[in-house]
């Protein structure tokens, strides 16, 4: 029912792994995605998630991931739909509260794209080197390196308990309508108890690879800025000097 979780560092196969056009250092896409957090998350932030969704967009086609190229813009449309249309046309409380959680949840759509982006096109090698390149803390480089391959996997989990609790007939909308509390327990119990282990395991897998040594390890392709990297800055630089003028 779980899915075997793999070593952090260990390079996924070529055919899963993606092929940018244009290939980002790992420290510019941490860069865009902490950059787009801390802009859209702000108080004033929902100006900038139209920004963030073409930067997300861009990249998504760089990667070559049409899906999410084009899920990415449709989904933040229905979300924000439901955020700012659905209250005025039904103005109950209810709806108002369903409408907060949605404008939210669209922040999160916009930086997700970008997220997303380093998720599939940087291994956790590749990461590591450029967060040891960037003088990042120890601790940080390792945290990052481990969830970099822990969100992937827990999804892969999540598919085998469904498909279990399918191939028992307790799973579908069907089980869920019916017995929600019941159906959710039989759902979250499993993931939790593997997610505990998986996150043990690679750990593990971390730090016997040397990613919490104390010593700096040579790496055998350093990461270095170039032309694509300055071009992304400066499409980010151009999206929020829009924004701001706009």
């Amino acid at each position: 029912m779980t899915a075997t979780p793999v070593a952090v560092g260990e390079r996924a196969p070529a055919a899963a792994r993606s092929r940018p056009v244009l290939r980002l250092d790992p420290r510019t896409k941490a860069l865009l995605v902490l950059a787009t957090s801390l802009v859209v998350m702000a108080p004033d932030g929902a100006s900038f998630i139209p920004a963030a969704l073409v930067l997300g967009v861009l990249l998504a086609l760089n990667e070559g991931a049409w899906a999410r190229a084009v899920a990415l813009p449709v989904g933040a449309a229905a979300i924000a739909a439901v955020a700012y249309l659905l209250p005025a046309a039904m103005p109950h409380p209810a709806v108002g509260v369903v409408a907060t959680m949605a404008a939210y949840l669209v922040r999160f759509v916009a930086i997700g794209g970008i997220a997303l982006h380093l998720m599939s096109t940087t291994s956790p090698t590749e990461l590591t080197a450029a967060l040891r390149a960037a003088r990042v803390p120890r601790a940080i480089t390792v945290s990052a390196a481990v969830m970099l391959r822990f969100l992937p996997t827990i999804i892969a989990e999540a598919r085998a308990v469904h498909d279990a609790m399918r191939l028992r007939g307790i799973g579908g909308w069907g089980g869920l309508l019916r017995h929600p509390v019941l159906s959710i327990e039989r759902f979250t119990v499993p993931l939790i108890a593997s997610s505990l282990r998986v996150a043990e395991d690679l750990s593990a897998a971390a730090l016997l690879r040397g990613l919490g040594s104390t010593s700096r390890p040579t790496a055998m392709h350093p990461p270095r800025l170039g032309g694509a990297d300055l071009a992304a800055a400066l499409v980010a630089a151009a999206l929020a000097a829009a924004t701001v003028l706009w």
